[in-house]
């Protein structure tokens, strides 16, 4: 199996799992998705922040192929210099749950086979052409899983269901994590890998993110 072949396997697993998750908290009693979920979010604002990981790659997948050499680390590394305003986020979320309309689940089952019949097998050349940059599609699709990944876990948290993420999916979403590791600032380079190495606590308050 080729590296591309593993992330497009990892992103149908997350999307599979992130679909059986909605289901899994159609407990048929409305006011179960405005629950908490995390931070601000209901557990609805957090699927429609979550299925944005699915419509962003039907919206900014474009025809051809790119010469852009730019990897995984760079997009993020874009994201934060574009100065992205967090209520913006927050918002769009809960715009994003909102449009789902009352049946998320039969909603968010739609998408996750629209787009992952959209991908089709998908070229890693592919261009991918964002409100950040332009980008290969084997760049653009691990930050897709990693987002999947992560907020289903929170999803499933939240509602106190079992957290069992698919095995390619966490693989694929770790290694994300391990290159926003070592993207951090040199200064926190001594705290990290005393933590990293079971010799001490992460530094109150930090996230790779």
């Amino acid at each position: 199996m080729t590296h591309w072949t593993g992330t497009l396997d990892a992103f149908h697993d997350a999307a599979r799992w992130f679909a059986v998750t909605v289901a899994d908290l159609d407990t048929g009693r409305p006011d179960d998705w405005h629950r908490p979920a995390l931070g601000a979010w209901t557990r609805s604002d957090l699927v429609g922040h979550t299925v944005r990981a699915l419509l962003t790659v039907e919206q900014y997948l474009a025809g051809g192929t790119t010469t852009s050499r730019a990897g995984t680390i760079d997009y993020y590394r874009a994201v934060r210099s574009s100065l992205a305003d967090a209520s913006a986020v927050a918002e769009r979320g809960r715009e994003a749950g909102r449009d789902l309309g009352t049946d998320r689940r039969g909603a968010v089952d739609a998408i996750v086979g629209r787009v992952v019949r959209r991908l089709g097998g998908g070229a890693p050349d592919a261009r991918v052409v964002t409100p950040v940059g332009e980008w290969p599609l084997d760049a653009y699709l691990p930050t897709r899983v990693f987002e999947l990944t992560v907020h289903t876990i929170d999803l499933r948290t939240a509602a106190g269901l079992a957290v069992e993420p698919p095995v390619a999916a966490a693989r694929e979403a770790l290694r994300v994590l391990g290159l926003l590791v070592a993207d951090a600032g040199p200064e926190d380079a001594p705290a990290l890998l005393r933590a990293l190495t079971g010799r001490g606590p992460l530094p109150s308050g930090w996230s790779a993110l």
